[in-house]
């Protein structure tokens, strides 16, 4: 049974760089193969950890709906929908050399992501002994958690930017979870982007408040943001680089 580390908050806080990072780091300490899960719908995951996707499950989905209408079907005769559906599903998942990349993406048009969420659901579930490590970066806010996405939750890293709306979307996160019965043995905060590396007043009140323990805080970087810029996978960064150590020392204190 895969150990799954979710990571979650509110959008625009650096989940998904520090989600690469992680990944990276696990594969390092050789912790692979990993199974990365991009289950956000607005996909980025694959940018950060320097890799080509070119199918997601939501493309699958898509596929197959068309495939229904279509004159000549993609389908090969005396193939199933199913077993076709399930080739695809396969072609979906990304292989590197010490972890594999699953996609959720999204459906084209209107309507919600019902559909794709059941999907990703169902992947997840049949690929949870196949891998030691889950890494799910999970999309802003709580919807995969409320949904049950996950086949478990072994630890929940939840990031903040360093502002109060940040940490208080985090401590509802952290009720959430409760409230789904996830009994994630560890449950965490860390704050992103702290100018200096440093936390002021207000943010450390507002940590206590919401119950969170702190997990540790990384600094604001601009080099961080130049890779961004240029397209460059932010796992990537420089062995010496502050964001890099400072998630490497938060992730050497957790027991995984």
């Amino acid at each position: 049974m895969a150990h799954v580390i979710a990571v979650a908050g509110k959008g625009g806080v650096g989940k998904t760089t520090l989600c690469g990072m992680l990944i990276q780091y696990l594969c390092e300490m050789g912790k692979g193969p990993i199974l990365a899960v991009d289950a956000d719908a607005n996909s980025n995951l694959n940018e950060v950890l320097g890799v080509e996707v070119k199918t997601t499950l939501g493309d699958v989905r898509e596929e197959i709906a068309r495939a229904e209408l279509a004159k000549e079907s993609p389908i090969p005769k005396g193939m199933s929908k199913a077993d076709y559906a399930e080739m695809r599903f396969e072609d979906a998942l990304v292989e590197d050399d010490d972890f594999d990349l699953l996609v959720m993406g999204r459906t084209q048009g209107k309507g919600c992501y019902c559909y794709v969420n059941g999907l990703l659901q169902t992947q997840l579930a049949k690929y949870q002994n196949n891998y030691p490590y889950f890494v799910v970066d999970n999309e802003a806010g709580m919807e995969h958690i409320s949904r049950g996405v996950l086949p478990s939750m072994q630890t929940a890293i939840l990031v903040s930017d360093c502002s109060r709306r940040g940490v208080q979307a985090v401590g509802r996160i952290a009720e959430l979870i409760k409230e789904c019965d996830m009994h994630p043995k560890t449950v965490g905060l860390i704050i992103n982007r702290a100018p200096k590396g440093e936390l002021n007043e207000g943010i450390k009140e507002e940590i206590q408040k919401q119950g969170l323990t702190l997990l540790g805080v990384v600094p604001q970087d601009e080099a961080v943001y130049e890779y961004d810029c240029e397209g460059r996978p932010t796992s990537m960064l420089p062995e010496d680089n502050p964001v890099k150590k400072a998630l490497r020392a938060i992730v050497d204190k957790l027991d995984l």
